[in-house]
């Protein structure tokens, strides 16, 4: 047992912890379904498995095991994502679980500087990345947006559609369903703050659409 055994392991599974805090601190804020708990366990295994890897490896390739980490966390993180509607959520959750796991192998390792420079690179992306998109997209926004109206009024439809087009600075349609007397349309919108406020008055006041959502 001492012959595996390094005090070096203890202060690798410290940083691990430090590090995995830090990254699922931030997911705990946001309120996510891998927060801190989940993330920092995350790290602290990925750690372990790599100083197994290459403790137990002997005269074989030591990321054997570890290997395995990449393709078993892929697992973890397809847990946090889903779908609702035209909607994807959790892709973000799903990669910092991914870097999570990475960082804890690299620490494992003995590769710190390397662990904690892209610790700091993810952390940066995460919380500059809002600001990024508020300065440089202008608020811009991609908008699934569903209305229905009566298949009586089938040939309103097109005008409807190219009312839109003429509000969002780019929209199609993706799909038509017919359901009893109603028809449910669906558009793909991009669209600026300004130009969702005339699309709702649009919206509302046009006595063809019986109820909209987006």
């Amino acid at each position: 047992m001492s012959e595996h055994f390094e005090y070096l392991d203890i202060y690798k599974a410290l940083i691990s912890l430090v590090a995995g805090l830090i990254l699922g601190f931030e997911r705990e804020m946001k309120d996510k379904s891998a927060g801190l708990k989940t993330i920092t366990v995350i790290c602290l295994g990925s750690t372990l498995f790599s100083i197994l890897s290459y403790k137990l490896a002997g005269t074989g390739d030591p990321t054997r095991i570890a290997s395995y980490v990449v393709s078993g966390i892929g697992f973890l993180g397809a847990g946090v994502i889903f779908k609702e509607g035209f909607n994807v959520y959790g892709l973000t959750t799903a990669g910092i679980i991914w870097i999570a796991a990475a960082i804890g192998l690299a620490i494992g390792f003995g590769e710190i500087y390397i662990a904690f420079t892209f610790l700091l690179a993810a952390l940066t992306i995460i919380y500059v990345a809002k600001m990024m998109t508020r300065y440089f997209l202008a608020y811009h926004h991609n908008k699934i947006l569903t209305f229905e109206i009566s298949a009586a009024h089938f040939r309103a439809k097109e005008a409807i559609i190219k009312d839109i087009k003429k509000i969002a600075k780019r929209g199609y349609e993706i799909s038509l369903q017919k359901k009893n007397d109603r028809l449910t349309v669906t558009m793909d919108l991009h669209i600026t703050n300004r130009q969702i406020t005339q699309l709702e008055i649009y919206l509302i006041e046009n006595g063809h659409i019986e109820s909209f959502n987006y």
